[in-house]
């Protein structure tokens, strides 16, 4: 008897073993642990969406007591034995018999066995026992097959597998970052210059989605006519008419100063409009705090939020400023309950250099960390990009950091660096992004004029937890 594990030889080669060469009870065995990966990658190529497998809430609701796996898996296994090894290539397959004992469940080990059992030397069918069996040796699948052995000698180099990376739809990435307002009352929020399709859109979008009660500070008869031609409805939204953009920045401030609204939303004017209002030095929102802006991003190939500072507001900032810049990212981390926010401070090296002010000033700032000048986060810098989000790159330099590998806030040298990264994330990473100013009175919604209402939406809903936030400070203080 020959038994043999598939890929023990050798990994980089497929060799098959042809009908003379098989003997009664040779057997080879292939084992695999169940991914939730690849159970969304069997729903993706069979078109079984059953939520049975899919779903771990409406799995448990039918007692299974905890997500199962998927029945067909295991038999996959077996298939893939028989088609690569015993006999491996040039088998075909003619029939197959398969009784599913016990479920295979998510971090399950299958090992699947096939043995030959008969052989029919006519036409080279052979009928192989087949077997599979959990980590604790229960057996989940028992079955037969037959198949026909092939002839000739195959022996080659195996074919390298695509990799394949699986990715939430843009829809459900939007619905889960839209996620982190539930249960939160809709806050009053005043939208400035909503004089282009996107940007009342975005309003609309939000208010919807019970984000806000939109206050539009504009043209109203522009307004109203760009509703009008779109087919959006401005139920529940209250209009004040401005006459220009500037004159809509003056007034949506003092709406707030005056509490009428609490946060602000920029709509089709440009950033410095807007900002000059709220920078006033007599009429404005200006705190203690340096104002500075963070996009809040949804990476696809990255494992957690990313937020990226400051990439719209601080054009070079100083040492001084990036200590602001980042308490306030700290701060918004904590209120999207992130206990204790990772900070990597970028350069274009790891390694402090004199003639390299971003480096200097985050050798500055993690040490004013360790005085207690930065507080609620760790950090650490400089770090190059690489070494900022992939664990990977930091070993491969000998880095050892708690942060390298695995950021959650990106502290950018100035605001050209930052602002390529965001929109390079964005537009060739497929990223959704939230963008806000911190610092101020109030959270401001800055985005692009050419962002998506998506964008717009989910900007808001950052706004809305900041606001609770506040609220809710207010009530213990």
């Amino acid at each position: 008897m020959n038994t043999s594990r598939f890929g023990e030889d050798d990994p980089l080669v497929i060799e098959n073993r042809t009908y003379d060469e098989i003997k009664l009870g040779d057997s080879a065995s292939l084992s695999r642990t169940l991914r939730p990966e690849d159970i969304q990658t069997f729903a993706i190529m069979s078109g079984d969406n059953n939520p049975t497998f899919l779903d771990p809430e409406y799995a448990k609701s039918f007692a299974f007591g905890e997500v199962i796996g998927h029945g067909l898996w295991p038999g996959v296994l077996i298939s893939t034995v028989l088609s690569n090894h015993l006999p491996g290539p040039g088998t075909i397959f003619i029939d197959q018999s398969i009784h599913f004992s016990h479920p295979v469940k998510i971090g399950d080990t299958v090992t699947a066995t096939v043995t030959c059992q008969r052989k029919f030397d006519h036409n080279r069918h052979i009928i192989f026992d087949c077997v599979c069996k959990n980590q604790h040796g229960a057996e989940v699948i028992r079955g037969n097959a037959e198949v026909r052995a092939p002839r000739e000698k195959v022996r080659r180099a195996a074919m390298p597998l695509p990799e394949i990376r699986l990715a939430e739809t843009r829809l459900s990435r939007y619905e889960h970052l839209l996620a982190i307002t539930q249960g939160l009352a809709p806050i009053r929020m005043a939208v400035v210059h909503p004089c282009d399709v996107e940007s009342l859109k975005g309003a609309l979008e939000a208010r919807d989605r019970k984000l806000i009660v939109p206050v539009l500070v504009g043209q109203q008869g522009k307004i109203r006519t760009i509703a009008e031609q779109q087919g959006l409805d401005l139920a529940g939204c209250e209009l004040v008419d401005a006459p220009h953009s500037h004159a809509a920045a003056e007034i949506a401030v003092q709406l707030i100063r005056e509490g009428k609204a609490e946060a602000l939303m920029k709509g089709s004017l440009h950033t410095d409009e807007l900002m000059a209002a709220v920078v006033d030095k007599t009429l404005g929102l200006r705190t203690a705090c340096r104002l500075s802006h963070a996009f809040v991003m949804d990476v696809p190939s990255y494992p957690r939020p990313l937020m990226i500072t400051d990439a719209a507001i601080n054009i070079e900032p100083t040492l001084e400023d990036k200590v602001d810049i980042c308490q306030n990212a700290i701060n918004l981390a904590h209120m999207l309950k992130i206990a204790q926010p990772k900070v990597a401070i970028l350069a274009a090296v790891e390694m402090v250099n004199p003639r390299m002010r971003a480096t200097l000033d985050a050798a500055a700032l993690c040490k004013m960390a360790d005085r207690g000048q930065i507080t609620g986060g760790i950090l650490d810098g400089p770090l190059a990009f690489d070494n900022a989000i992939s664990l990977v790159a930091a070993k491969t330099k000998g880095i050892h950091s708690p942060v390298a590998g695995q950021a959650d806030i990106l502290l950018v040298p100035d605001i050209e660096s930052g602002n390529m990264l965001a929109k390079q994330l964005e537009y060739l990473a497929d990223s959704l992004s939230a963008g806000i100013v911190l610092g101020a009175r109030v959270p401001i919604v800055l985005t692009s004029r050419a962002d998506s209402a998506e964008s717009r939406a989910a900007s808001t809903a950052i706004a809305v937890v900041m606001v609770h936030a506040k609220r809710n400070k207010s009530i213990v203080s």
